[in-house]
């Protein structure tokens, strides 16, 4: 396939704080430098990776760095990475909305992006009026655009406001119609950054699918950035993982997300309890399940002192701390923990059938106690990713007034 996009060592500097009278000075020392003395940008030696969560001693910070890597035509390329790695960044050189501090970027073909709500719209002009303009920067005839108009207009779904001044628009309204836009103009090279997210589950639905037929039926290429790792798998092929400004990974697209969620799904587990219960080792038999699809956790334990019916919880938890449903070892009635022997190590597997969770990213935690006393408690210790399934209906579509979910489990005692 021919190569429809090179990023040749791209790196991009900013100086941090605000625009002041010494920047003029700073300019004029990088003009005289470079253009006078034939030498190297001196700002750029000083410059310091770009990693927001640590104080710098230079207010020079690379927003990227020596970014090398090519695009094939019709290739669907996942930018990800944490908040601040520079992913928005990168689509903004691309998209020419602003200039790299080295390096050349080449595309062949033109380039529609949507980067935020409301790029390239003017407010004061209608709907109607703003898709001629954006189809007239592609370079493309007030006939061809016409040709077009219908089926942009239809797919936003903003038919009733399309001659109403987009500055009346909401964020959502003005997605629809900016998304509608890029796709259908006819772009050899389409951008779209989170904005995606704005939308609603319907339109967001929408937009993945048309992205689909546009690289996959018409053979364009798509750079995608978002946060949504359901979306990220199950439209691109291939994905760039960026940390702090610079490519950690570059390859297949669920190789890139495995990377990305075991890097910063990374959280520091708490252990408590009085140890008349321990558990040993524990792990998933897998980090990402579709919807419907079952678990296995499995783990270690051992009996130090006696204790009167001990339990054994497995307990699931969103990433912002949210209590989701747990599993007992009460739920198998094939289990019997009352028989076990001390200081004897036992080994369990538990599949959970079935996880009807919504796509995302959750955490576990094991505890084994009886009432209000904590034999073992580790927190955090096991994190695993959901997607959806194309098989499975949508959890909230089936149960939209659930308040708790249950999950059956199977225990199984292994020695």
């Amino acid at each position: 396939m021919p190569t429809a996009i090179e990023f040749n060592n791209i790196s991009k500097i900013y100086r941090l704080g605000l625009v002041s009278t010494g920047t003029l000075a700073h300019d004029l020392k990088r003009w005289w430098t470079m253009n006078i003395k034939g030498k190297e940008d001196p700002y750029l030696t000083i410059g310091e990776t770009n990693d927001r969560s640590t104080k710098g001693d230079s207010e020079y910070v690379w927003a990227l760095r020596d970014i090398d890597f090519k695009v094939e035509q019709g290739d669907v390329v996942g930018i990800i990475g944490k908040n601040g790695a520079g992913k928005s960044t990168l689509l903004k050189i691309l998209s020419k909305v602003t200039a790299p501090t080295t390096g050349t970027i080449r595309a062949r073909g033109r380039i529609g992006s949507l980067l935020e709500v409301g790029t390239g719209f003017h407010p004061e002009m209608t709907g109607r009026e703003n898709i001629y303009m954006n189809g007239a920067i592609l370079g493309m005839t007030k006939a061809e655009i016409t040709k077009k108009l219908d089926e942009i207009v239809d797919f936003s779904g903003c038919e009733r406001y399309i001659d109403t001044p987009v500055k009346r628009y909401s964020s959502g309204m003005m997605v629809r119609l900016g998304f509608a836009v890029a796709a259908h103009l006819d772009p050899e090279i389409l951008v779209v950054d989170e904005v995606l997210a704005v939308g609603d589950a319907e339109f967001q639905k929408k937009a993945i699918g048309k992205m689909q037929d546009v690289s996959r039926g018409e053979g364009r290429t798509v750079l995608f950035v978002s946060h949504n790792m359901s979306a990220v798998r199950s439209l691109c092929h291939t994905g760039i993982l960026l940390d702090n400004g610079q490519i950690s990974y570059k390859g297949d697209i669920h190789e890139t997300v495995t990377r990305y969620l075991s890097e910063n799904g990374k959280t520091t587990s708490i252990r408590q309890g009085n140890k008349k219960m321990e558990f040993g080792r524990y792990s998933l038999d897998n980090t990402t399940i579709e919807t419907g699809e079952n678990l296995t956790v499995s783990f270690s334990f051992r009996i130090n002192q006696p204790v009167d019916l001990p339990l054994i919880n497995i307990v699931f938890y969103d990433t912002i701390g949210n209590r989701i449903t747990e599993c007992s070892c009460l739920d198998d009635k094939n289990f019997n923990i009352r028989k076990l022997e001390l200081n004897t190590d036992y080994c369990v597997h538990c599949t959970v059938k079935n996880i009807n969770f919504l796509p995302g990213e959750y955490r576990i935690n094991l505890w084994a106690g009886r009432g209000s006393e904590n034999y073992d408690w580790i927190t955090n210790c096991m994190n695993f990713h959901v997607i959806q399934s194309r098989k499975f209906i949508n959890r909230t579509e089936q149960f939209p007034n659930e308040a708790r979910l249950i999950l059956q489990s199977q225990w199984q005692q292994l020695s």
